[in-house]
């Protein structure tokens, strides 16, 4: 029988709890993503969080540790090569990826990719640089609208991201644009870990705003995850937020498209409430695309309390056989230089209304150590190749 019916695993997307011992091969010493954000603040309310055990696995300026947290936590190590989305996610099922995915952040892409870009889609290139979503808009949405050429761009991360204006471009033309643009990107010298279609409304400076209708195209994983393993024995694997794309579908039973990170924590007590068996997996993009890329620690610190307010409402829906794991994929720290994630440990708190024990775990090697507990739960075998050991053994 298995020790939980359902797992939920909540990523809230670059939550990075302080620089790894490798941070200065990524130019990331000193980064804390947490821990500076709550220094940006005079109040950093987060009670859920708190009771859990937040602050007794990092300390906080405003929140104080409790004497008896109510989940067992830990930091993980990343132990693959990298510090972006699907590297993170990857790890946690399983994967070590040993090769970091290409960055045109300081060149831009090279001419012949877009070359050969612009004479399949028919469109002329404009952009091709590293900037902000809100930036390139500003400075190029017009002439996209007036002339139906097409805004390429990348940042700090293994993307390109191609803009569409919802009503002149089209939704359709910029998703062909972008399945077109995952094609190229998939040569060795080219490969990015996503292309991003990034659709937009407005028609004028200042009135720009990018809409729900986002869709990233990601490479597909390069063996087999926990998730696959669980979705051919049966078990219910239910994806929230930009899951399904990290992992192109592979091992989803059922994907959640979520329009925020707000909105992602409602559905996912919508799914609390119904019955299932095996795993929920939600991703909260908002803390890193909003805030972290944007350098924005006090708009982090408010998202922040935003997802602890849902937390209580999740753990009040939480039954006697649930688990709920709350991770990280990488770092994003806000007061640091750049635009880029930072290379950070992430935390690991693990809760269950049953569990009889709580407290502090030995710091992991691997964010492998959630898809090998879950393997573990639910009694399947990791894939071969994959990395990561369990600590459900210690959690019960």
């Amino acid at each position: 029988m298995d020790r939980f019916k359902r797992v939920f695993v909540i990523v809230m997307d670059s939550l990075g709890i302080g620089a790894m011992a490798d941070a200065q091969a990524y130019g990331d010493v000193g980064a804390d993503t947490l821990g500076h954000i709550s220094e940006s603040v005079q109040e950093f309310f987060i009670p859920n969080l708190q009771q859990l055990g937040i602050a007794n696995l990092h300390p906080l300026k405003q929140v104080p540790a409790v004497h008896h947290p109510d989940a067992y936590f830990m930091a993980m190590n990343e132990a693959s090569k990298g510090k972006d989305t699907m590297t993170g996610h990857w790890e946690m099922m399983g994967l070590k990826t040993t090769e970091p995915f290409k960055t045109f952040t300081d060149t831009g892409f090279p001419p012949e990719l877009l070359e050969e870009l612009s004479r399949r889609t028919g469109r002329t290139i404009i952009g091709n640089k590293s900037a902000s979503g809100t930036e390139i808009l500003d400075e190029l949405a017009e002439e996209e609208i007036a002339t139906g050429h097409m805004i390429v761009y990348t940042s700090a991360d293994s993307v390109l991201q191609i803009c569409g204006n919802e009503e002149t471009f089209g939704l359709e033309e910029l998703y062909r644009c972008c399945e077109i643009a995952r094609e190229i990107t998939m040569k060795d010298e080219w490969k990015v870990g996503r292309v991003i279609a990034r659709p937009y409304v407005g028609r004028k400076k200042g009135e720009f705003k990018r809409t729900s209708n986002r869709h990233d195209y990601a490479v597909k994983p390069f063996g087999p995850t926990v998730l696959n393993v669980l979705k051919e024995h049966g078990y219910d694997v239910i994806s929230i937020g930009k899951i399904h794309d990290i992992f192109v579908g592979e091992g989803i039973t059922k994907a959640i498209h979520s329009v925020s990170s707000v909105n992602g924590m409602e559905q996912t007590i919508d799914v609390a409430k119904e019955d299932f068996h095996g795993l929920c997996f939600v991703n909260l993009v908002d803390f890193d695309a909003l805030w972290g890329h944007r350098r924005d620690p006090v708009g982090y610190a408010k998202e922040i309390e935003k997802f602890d307010v849902n937390l209580g409402i999740l753990l009040k829906e939480l039954r006697e056989d649930d688990l709920l794991i709350i991770t990280a994929d990488h770092g994003n720290d806000p007061t640091y230089s750049g635009t880029d994630h930072t290379r950070e440990k992430v935390p690991f708190l693990a809760y269950g209304k049953d569990l009889e024990r709580s407290g502090a775990l030995a710091e992991a090697d691997t964010f492998a150590v959630i898809g090998a507990t879950i393997a573990d739960n639910f009694a399947v075998e990791m894939p071969e190749g994959s990395i990561g050991r369990s600590v459900l053994g210690k959690l019960v």
